[in-house]
């Protein structure tokens, strides 16, 4: 199945990625920047100081008010958007790795129509993020994504490191994962070291939340193989759900107290829905 029907990409393409910083590019591209510039967009005034453009003066407010005042423009500046996919075992459950490519391609997608840069990294396998620039490039893109298996141990801050390595100026980051490691608050707290803004999408299944299991079971972690005998009660089941919903409050109020947007997300949760409707209210998109 293709990652999006041309239905949802045309729907899409109306959309651009929004962020939280004042982020500077360097090429010109279509993504609304934060900072002045020069495009047509008037954005407000400031004071006329000496060696600057005489040329951007209001002369009618010069005329009637008797205030020196130039004005100031939107940019239009290339934003460099940095995907950061959770490809461990963990993430081959119930279809969230699956989830995670559409979601991946929705974000790069918006970006390339918008002439922004798109770098796919993945966790563990630390190999060189291929570039996406263009909206040429859609097809390779999502090709990339599609060819991602889940295997091995989640390294969050491993990651983390590795991609703050790379050069580069500050942009997106969008991380993708089940968060299901213990070092995911350092991990997220390493994204941010560099300035960039940064987004985590939280994938879960539907199994991880509501666990339908009962009676005396053999749980197996996808990641270590380790065995772990449970008897599954109503009682400990409760405990669960309660200690569950613990866990997914700290990740969003840390999530929230760092200055990330946060997006939880099930791996069947419909997809227009989820991007039209929830990453717009959520920040993601404009």
């Amino acid at each position: 199945m293709a990652l999006l029907s041309a239905a949802m990409m045309g729907r899409l393409e109306r959309l651009q990625l929004a962020t939280r910083r004042p982020l500077a590019g360097h090429l010109a591209g279509a993504h609304r920047s934060q900072r002045y510039g020069s495009s047509l967009d008037f954005a407000d005034y400031r004071n006329y100081n000496p060696g600057d453009d005489f040329r951007l003066i209001d002369y009618h407010l010069l005329a009637r008010l008797n205030v020196l005042l130039i004005k100031l423009f939107e940019a239009d500046d290339e934003l460099n958007l940095r995907i950061l996919m959770d490809t461990s075992a963990s993430m081959g459950s119930d279809g969230k790795l699956a989830h995670a490519k559409r979601l991946a391609a929705a974000v790069g997608f918006v970006a390339l129509v918008r002439r922004d840069t798109v770098n796919v990294y993945t966790f563990p396998r630390n190999r060189p993020a291929p570039r996406f620039a263009s909206r040429h490039a859609t097809a390779q893109m999502f090709h990339h994504l599609e060819e991602l298996t889940a295997i091995g141990p989640t390294t969050m801050v491993q990651a983390a490191r590795h991609q703050l390595s790379m050069p580069g100026k500050p942009g997106l980051t969008v991380l993708i994962s089940d968060l299901l490691t213990s070092d995911w608050d350092r991990g997220i707290s390493r994204l941010l070291a560099r300035g960039s803004d940064l987004v985590v999408v939280h994938v879960l299944s539907q199994a991880e939340v509501e666990p339908s299991f009962y009676g005396d079971l053999e749980i197996i972690d996808r990641e270590t193989k380790e065995r772990l005998p449970v008897s599954l009660t109503p009682e400990t089941l409760g405990s669960y759900h309660e200690s569950f919903a613990a866990w997914l409050d700290r990740v969003a109020t840390r999530c929230r107290h760092l200055g990330a947007a946060y997006i939880r997300t099930l791996a069947d949760d419909d997809l227009e829905s989820l991007l039209l409707t929830r990453w717009m209210q959520g920040g993601v998109f404009r």
